[in-house]
Protein backbone atom coordinates (compact mmCIF):
# COMPACT_ATOMS: atom_id res chain seq x y z
CA UNK A 1 0.00 0.00 0.00
CA UNK A 2 1.28 3.14 -0.41
CA UNK A 3 2.75 5.35 1.82
CA UNK A 4 0.52 8.19 1.74
CA UNK A 5 -2.72 6.13 1.88
CA UNK A 6 -2.20 5.64 5.50
CA UNK A 7 -4.10 8.45 6.86
CA UNK A 8 -6.85 7.13 4.58
CA UNK A 9 -6.94 3.42 6.03
CA UNK A 10 -6.48 3.84 9.53
CA UNK A 11 -9.94 6.27 8.86
CA UNK A 12 -11.78 3.97 6.86
CA UNK A 13 -11.13 1.58 10.26
CA UNK A 14 -12.93 3.94 12.41
CA UNK A 15 -15.43 3.50 9.81
CA UNK A 16 -15.95 0.22 9.82
CA UNK A 17 -15.53 -0.05 14.02
CA UNK A 18 -18.85 2.94 13.85
CA UNK A 19 -20.55 1.14 10.70
CA UNK A 20 -20.64 -2.64 11.57
CA UNK A 21 -23.56 -3.63 10.82
CA UNK A 22 -27.32 -2.72 12.74
CA UNK A 23 -28.98 -5.78 13.59
CA UNK A 24 -27.01 -8.97 15.31
CA UNK A 25 -29.62 -11.51 15.60
CA UNK A 26 -29.79 -15.31 14.69
CA UNK A 27 -30.03 -15.30 11.06
CA UNK A 28 -27.85 -16.09 8.03
CA UNK A 29 -24.69 -13.71 6.94
CA UNK A 30 -23.33 -12.64 3.98
CA UNK A 31 -19.51 -11.64 4.36
CA UNK A 32 -16.70 -10.88 1.51
CA UNK A 33 -13.97 -8.63 0.09
CA UNK A 34 -14.05 -5.77 -2.16
CA UNK A 35 -11.03 -5.16 -4.83
CA UNK A 36 -10.68 -3.38 -7.40
CA UNK A 37 -8.74 -4.43 -10.99
CA UNK A 38 -6.53 -2.03 -12.97
CA UNK A 39 -4.61 1.03 -11.89
CA UNK A 40 -6.29 3.53 -9.62
CA UNK A 41 -5.84 6.99 -9.50
CA UNK A 42 -3.17 8.17 -7.54
CA UNK A 43 -4.39 10.33 -4.73
CA UNK A 44 -2.93 13.97 -4.11
CA UNK A 45 -2.38 15.42 -1.05
CA UNK A 46 -4.19 17.64 0.18
CA UNK A 47 -3.04 21.41 1.63
CA UNK A 48 -4.64 22.64 4.71
CA UNK A 49 -1.66 25.71 4.91
CA UNK A 50 -5.17 28.14 4.76
CA UNK A 51 -6.28 26.63 8.24
CA UNK A 52 -3.03 26.57 10.11
CA UNK A 53 -5.79 25.11 13.40
CA UNK A 54 -6.37 21.97 11.01
CA UNK A 55 -3.28 21.23 9.21
CA UNK A 56 -1.25 20.89 12.83
CA UNK A 57 -3.43 17.91 13.73
CA UNK A 58 -1.55 15.75 10.88
CA UNK A 59 1.84 14.78 10.92
CA UNK A 60 2.00 13.90 7.36
CA UNK A 61 0.26 15.39 4.54
CA UNK A 62 -3.68 14.18 4.67
CA UNK A 63 -4.56 12.40 1.21
CA UNK A 64 -7.47 12.78 -0.87
CA UNK A 65 -9.94 10.22 -0.09
CA UNK A 66 -12.03 9.41 -3.37
CA UNK A 67 -10.41 5.74 -4.09
CA UNK A 68 -8.53 4.53 -0.47
CA UNK A 69 -7.05 0.98 -1.51
CA UNK A 70 -5.47 -1.53 0.69
CA UNK A 71 -2.79 -4.64 0.46
CA UNK A 72 -4.17 -6.89 -2.05
CA UNK A 73 -6.11 -4.47 -4.23
CA UNK A 74 -8.44 -4.23 -1.51
CA UNK A 75 -10.96 -1.27 -1.66
CA UNK A 76 -12.28 1.11 1.29
CA UNK A 77 -14.81 3.25 1.90
CA UNK A 78 -17.35 0.80 -0.19
CA UNK A 79 -21.11 1.02 0.26
CA UNK A 80 -21.95 -2.88 0.41
CA UNK A 81 -26.22 -3.26 1.36
CA UNK A 82 -28.81 -5.41 0.71
CA UNK A 83 -30.28 -3.52 -2.40
CA UNK A 84 -33.39 -5.98 -2.77
CA UNK A 85 -34.99 -8.55 -0.26
CA UNK A 86 -34.53 -7.46 2.72
CA UNK A 87 -37.86 -7.14 5.35
CA UNK A 88 -38.88 -4.14 5.94
CA UNK A 89 -37.04 -2.49 8.95
CA UNK A 90 -37.88 0.38 11.60
CA UNK A 91 -34.99 3.06 11.67
CA UNK A 92 -32.12 2.35 14.22
CA UNK A 93 -32.94 4.29 17.42
CA UNK A 94 -29.59 5.30 17.69
CA UNK A 95 -27.91 8.38 15.89
CA UNK A 96 -25.81 8.16 12.79
CA UNK A 97 -22.51 10.48 13.86
CA UNK A 98 -20.43 12.43 11.60
CA UNK A 99 -17.66 14.04 12.92
CA UNK A 100 -15.70 17.16 11.62
CA UNK A 101 -11.90 16.83 13.02
CA UNK A 102 -8.62 18.04 11.26
CA UNK A 103 -10.87 19.76 8.74
CA UNK A 104 -11.79 15.91 7.75
CA UNK A 105 -15.26 14.11 7.55
CA UNK A 106 -15.09 11.29 9.66
CA UNK A 107 -16.07 8.87 8.02
CA UNK A 108 -15.60 9.74 4.80
CA UNK A 109 -18.77 7.48 3.75
CA UNK A 110 -21.58 7.13 6.62
CA UNK A 111 -24.08 4.36 6.12
CA UNK A 112 -27.38 5.52 7.69
CA UNK A 113 -30.97 4.27 7.32
CA UNK A 114 -33.36 6.29 6.29
CA UNK A 115 -35.70 7.98 8.93
CA UNK A 116 -32.48 7.75 11.11
CA UNK A 117 -31.49 10.39 13.43
CA UNK A 118 -28.08 11.83 12.16
CA UNK A 119 -25.73 13.82 14.15
CA UNK A 120 -22.94 15.68 12.56
CA UNK A 121 -20.28 17.28 15.47
CA UNK A 122 -17.54 19.89 14.99
CA UNK A 123 -14.62 18.53 17.00
CA UNK A 124 -12.01 21.67 15.10
CA UNK A 125 -11.45 24.81 16.25
CA UNK A 126 -12.46 26.75 13.37
CA UNK A 127 -15.87 27.09 11.73
CA UNK A 128 -17.69 24.58 9.32
CA UNK A 129 -20.05 25.39 6.70
CA UNK A 130 -21.77 21.63 5.81
CA UNK A 131 -23.57 21.52 2.64
CA UNK A 132 -25.02 17.92 2.00
CA UNK A 133 -25.77 18.20 -2.03
CA UNK A 134 -29.07 15.97 -2.30
CA UNK A 135 -31.11 16.27 -4.97
CA UNK A 136 -34.19 13.74 -4.35
CA UNK A 137 -34.55 14.74 0.08
CA UNK A 138 -34.50 18.55 0.60
CA UNK A 139 -30.76 20.48 0.22
CA UNK A 140 -29.47 22.30 3.13
CA UNK A 141 -26.25 24.31 4.27
CA UNK A 142 -25.56 25.27 7.52
CA UNK A 143 -22.62 26.61 9.37
CA UNK A 144 -21.46 25.37 12.46
CA UNK A 145 -18.81 27.33 14.53
CA UNK A 146 -16.23 25.69 17.08
CA UNK A 147 -18.08 24.37 20.16
CA UNK A 148 -21.62 24.35 18.82
CA UNK A 149 -23.67 22.04 19.54
CA UNK A 150 -24.39 19.43 17.31
CA UNK A 151 -26.71 19.59 14.57
CA UNK A 152 -29.29 16.68 13.84
CA UNK A 153 -31.42 16.06 10.98
CA UNK A 154 -32.91 13.19 8.88
CA UNK A 155 -33.63 11.92 5.42
CA UNK A 156 -36.84 10.21 4.49
CA UNK A 157 -35.73 8.76 1.12
CA UNK A 158 -32.74 6.57 0.07
CA UNK A 159 -30.11 8.49 -1.41
CA UNK A 160 -26.72 8.49 -2.09
CA UNK A 161 -25.70 12.35 -0.94
CA UNK A 162 -22.23 13.93 -1.72
CA UNK A 163 -21.17 16.43 1.11
CA UNK A 164 -18.80 19.58 0.70
CA UNK A 165 -17.76 22.07 3.20
CA UNK A 166 -18.26 26.04 2.07
CA UNK A 167 -15.44 27.13 4.01
CA UNK A 168 -13.17 24.24 3.29
CA UNK A 169 -12.64 23.18 -0.58
CA UNK A 170 -10.76 20.21 0.26
CA UNK A 171 -13.76 18.52 2.35
CA UNK A 172 -15.81 16.24 0.82
CA UNK A 173 -17.54 12.90 2.05
CA UNK A 174 -20.86 10.96 1.71
CA UNK A 175 -24.08 10.63 3.11
CA UNK A 176 -25.31 6.52 2.02
CA UNK A 177 -29.00 7.30 3.53
CA UNK A 178 -30.45 3.35 2.53
CA UNK A 179 -33.87 1.56 3.14
CA UNK A 180 -32.17 -1.29 4.73
CA UNK A 181 -30.27 -1.57 8.38
CA UNK A 182 -28.17 -4.12 6.61
CA UNK A 183 -25.38 -2.03 5.38
CA UNK A 184 -21.55 -1.82 6.02
CA UNK A 185 -18.75 0.33 4.66
CA UNK A 186 -15.32 -1.26 3.80
CA UNK A 187 -12.46 -0.60 5.53
CA UNK A 188 -8.78 -0.53 4.30
CA UNK A 189 -8.68 -4.34 4.33
CA UNK A 190 -11.91 -4.24 2.28
CA UNK A 191 -13.81 -6.73 4.25
CA UNK A 192 -17.42 -6.57 4.75
CA UNK A 193 -20.23 -8.44 6.60
CA UNK A 194 -24.04 -7.94 6.80
CA UNK A 195 -25.82 -10.24 9.58
CA UNK A 196 -29.12 -10.93 10.85
CA UNK A 197 -30.87 -11.90 7.32
CA UNK A 198 -33.69 -14.37 7.49
CA UNK A 199 -33.78 -17.08 4.56
CA UNK A 200 -34.85 -15.93 1.10
CA UNK A 201 -33.11 -14.27 -2.01
CA UNK A 202 -30.91 -11.26 -1.92
CA UNK A 203 -29.76 -8.86 -3.94
CA UNK A 204 -26.73 -7.04 -2.81
CA UNK A 205 -24.67 -3.95 -4.00
CA UNK A 206 -21.54 -2.55 -3.24
CA UNK A 207 -21.13 1.21 -4.23
CA UNK A 208 -17.64 3.31 -4.22
CA UNK A 209 -17.92 7.11 -5.32
CA UNK A 210 -15.41 6.70 -8.43
CA UNK A 211 -15.98 3.46 -9.48
CA UNK A 212 -19.77 2.73 -9.16
CA UNK A 213 -22.11 0.08 -8.74
CA UNK A 214 -22.10 -3.82 -9.20
CA UNK A 215 -24.67 -6.27 -7.60
CA UNK A 216 -25.17 -10.10 -7.23
CA UNK A 217 -28.07 -12.45 -6.18
CA UNK A 218 -27.46 -14.62 -2.78
CA UNK A 219 -29.77 -16.57 -1.16
CA UNK A 220 -29.55 -17.50 2.55
CA UNK A 221 -31.31 -20.98 3.70
CA UNK A 222 -30.01 -21.08 7.57
CA UNK A 223 -27.57 -19.51 9.61
CA UNK A 224 -24.93 -19.83 7.20
CA UNK A 225 -22.52 -17.92 5.97
CA UNK A 226 -22.71 -17.15 1.96
CA UNK A 227 -19.35 -15.92 0.92
CA UNK A 228 -20.00 -12.65 -1.78
CA UNK A 229 -16.58 -11.01 -2.90
CA UNK A 230 -16.81 -7.93 -5.43
CA UNK A 231 -14.41 -6.76 -7.86
CA UNK A 232 -14.75 -3.41 -9.15
CA UNK A 233 -13.08 -1.74 -12.24
CA UNK A 234 -10.67 1.17 -11.88
CA UNK A 235 -11.44 4.34 -13.36
CA UNK A 236 -9.56 7.68 -14.11
CA UNK A 237 -11.23 10.81 -13.52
Amino acid sequence: MRIELVTGVALCALATMALAPIHHEAGGTVAGKVTFTGTPPKMKPIDMAKEPSCAKEHATPVMNESVVTGPGNALGDVVVYISAGAPAAAAASTPAVFDQKGCQYIPHVLALQAGQKLEIRNDDQTSHNIHPMSKVNPEWNKSQPPGAPPIETTYDKPEFIPVKCNVHPWMHGYFAVLNTPHAAVTGGDGSFSLTGLPPGKYTVTAWQERFGTQSQEVTITGNETAKLDFVLKATEY
